[in-house]
Parts: C-alpha cells; structure tokens; sequence
C-alpha cells in the first residue's frame, strides 16, 4: 500500500501526521506521492474559514489527479464538519480529532511482518528525513479550556490533556537516538502543561525535566500564550547554553486593548510589551515572533492604528496575520459591528 498525508495547520497537526506517518509505515505501507497514493490522508485545520476552503480545494484536487485514492479526512475541520467533509469525493472515511491517533486501527490495516529490531516501521529505525523533516515535532499536550472570543479550536479538540512527563522523555529519548538533532515542543494550549495531570505539573516543570537529560537535542518551544511566557521560562531558555533554542512565538493578536478586551485575551499590551522587551533584553539574538489578527468586529480604524504604531518600533522578528472569519458558534461570530472583507484584506497587507 502507498500512502501520501496532506498537512494543514499548526505544528500540532505536523506532529500529529509525523504520528501517522510512522504508524501507516509500521503497517506495511510505503509513502509516495499524492498522485499515486492508494491511501491519501488528509489531516485538516478549521482556525480560519480559508483553511476550511483549503481543505475542500485539496481533497477535490486529489480526487482529480487520483481517481483510484482513498481519502481519509481527520483534524479539526473533519471534527467540525463531518458530514460536509465526508460528501467530498473520495472520502472513504472521518476519523475525528480524537480518534486519529487510532487511524490505522479504525482503517483495519493489520500490522506488516517486522524486518528489523528498530522502533520505526516494520522494525526499521525512524531517522531524519520522515515526511521531509530534519527536525521532530513532538506533540505534548493538546485540547484548550480558554475562552478566546474567535477560536473554534477548544470545540474541535476538546479539553487539556497532557502527555506524563515520563513519557514525553521515553520519546524524546526514542527520537534523540534515531539521529534527530532538534525536537519541537508544541500543543493546542502548551502552557497549560501539566494541569490536568495527578499530581499537578507544569511546562516549566516538563523543560527542568528536559534540561537534566543528557539528550544530544536542541529543544524549541512552539507557541505559548503570553500570559504562560513565565519569568523561569524565560531564565531557563537563557541559561541553558544552547540547549534551549532562544525562540519565542507568542501571539500578541491585537496592539488595542479595546480589542484584545473583546477578543478576551487576559493582557494587555504595555504586559505584552514588557514581556518581550525582556526576552530580547535577556537574549538579544533571540528570535520573537507573533500572531495578529485583522477586522475583529468592531475594530475601528484607531483600533487598527494602534497595531501600526506598536509594530515598527518592537523587537518582533517575524509576523503571522490572519485576516478574522466567523467561525460557527464562537462568541465573535454573532458580535456586531463586522468589518468589511475589502477592509480587512487592506488592513493585512499594510501589516505584512
């Protein structure tokens, strides 16, 4: 059997599909190209509703390329709208977010003979190059109790579940001896590592943990929210020597505190701006990146000046926008005062 996955999304979907691919190789399958796949995975995103008209486009445009394939849809788009995922030509099969880890279990693919004493497929070793990757994308923690006003994400992947930190270094271990030289930490709401576990831990915990094994790894921390950017993250990061990679993403989303208020993200920006400033105090190589998003309802123009204002002058290395969509039962959606698509467009090429 040949195999292609399609990845959306975040680095949470990457690690998801890194998962998949190791499980569809251990059942005997081999990867190849979407065109002459038997089996193509499609793992979705539903954070705008661009990414859910991606999804829709890709698996059409498999379907035309490969008519023989069987498709298989999962990720938060598939959770969110089975049956409009499902009417998709092609499309054998939904596997929601919950369930994709038990892909090849649900899709009845028995285990192929082991020809090795590996950990990877069929017994062989995994090793840098897997779905085009030199780095690994280890999943820690997913699922999301915040109230963001926009995000749909917390209904697609359900509450915080953390991965015991016994786990995580038996994987990072695995992956470290496969030849892997950097692993990236990520999860839906990383920060919250650990709260949902007995006894109660935290990310900063997880990183101490991390730090004492003597693994031949540099160590990046995906996305955190800026309220979970704690003052000892920050200190660990900058001591480690290296270990620690000095990046930072942490999604600021809006320079207005009007509109940070209404999204309800539980900062500001002068906290925003000081923990920032820090880091780069702390770390002037470091690399600080952020998230934004443009025509929230109810942004005024002052609104968005404010983002134009704080930008140019701040220590920020590179920007994601993401122009605002309505996502199905999230408080923004049924908000007043919508912005314009012609003005939103606008307002994120002046960001870019």
């Amino acid at each position: 059997m040949k195999f292609s996955i399609v990845t959306f999304g975040c680095r949470v979907n990457q690690a998801d599909s890194l998962h998949l691919e190791e499980a569809l190789r251990e059942a005997g399958g081999e990867p190849g190209p979407v065109d002459s796949a038997d089996l193509v995975v499609v793992n979705t995103c539903s954070v705008t509703a661009s990414a859910d008209q991606g999804a829709r486009q890709t698996i059409r445009r498999i379907a035309r390329r490969n008519p023989s394939a069987r498709i298989v849809a999962t990720g938060c788009y598939a959770t969110r709208e089975p049956d409009a995922v499902s009417a998709l030509p092609q499309v054998v099969r939904v596997i929601r977010n919950d369930d994709k880890r038990r892909l090849v279990e649900l899709l009845g693919l028995t285990t192929a003979r082991r020809f090795g004493d590996g950990d990877g497929a069929c017994g062989a070793v995994i090793e840098p190059g897997m779905a085009g990757r030199t780095a690994f994308t280890l999943r820690v923690q997913t699922g999301c109790e915040e109230a963001c006003a926009y995000c749909i994400i917390p209904s697609t992947r359900g509450r915080g579940r953390s991965v015991p930190i016994a786990d995580v270094l038996r994987e990072v271990r695995r992956v470290a001896e496969a030849g892997f030289k950097e692993i990236a930490l990520t999860g839906v709401h990383l920060g919250s590592y650990g709260r949902d576990l007995e006894p109660r831990t935290s990310l900063f915990e997880l990183l101490c943990a991390l730090q004492r094994c003597d693994f031949d790894v540099t160590f990046r921390i995906s996305s955190l929210e800026p309220m979970d950017c704690t003052p000892e993250i920050v200190d660990l990061v900058a001591l480690s020597g290296g270990q620690f990679a000095p990046h930072f993403h942490l999604p600021l989303q809006h320079a207005s505190d009007r509109m940070l208020a209404a999204m309800r993200r539980p900062y500001t920006l002068a906290y925003y701006r000081d923990l920032v400033e820090d880091i780069v105090e702390r770390m002037p190589h470091a690399s600080v990146g952020t998230d934004m998003i443009v025509g929230f309802p109810g942004e005024t123009d002052e609104d968005f000046a404010a983002n134009l204002e704080y930008l140019p002058a701040s220590p920020l290395s590179h920007l994601h926008v993401f122009p605002y969509s309505d996502r199905p039962g999230t408080e923004a959606s049924k908000m007043a005062g919508k912005v314009e698509g012609a003005v939103i467009r606008e307002r994120g090429a002046k960001l870019r």
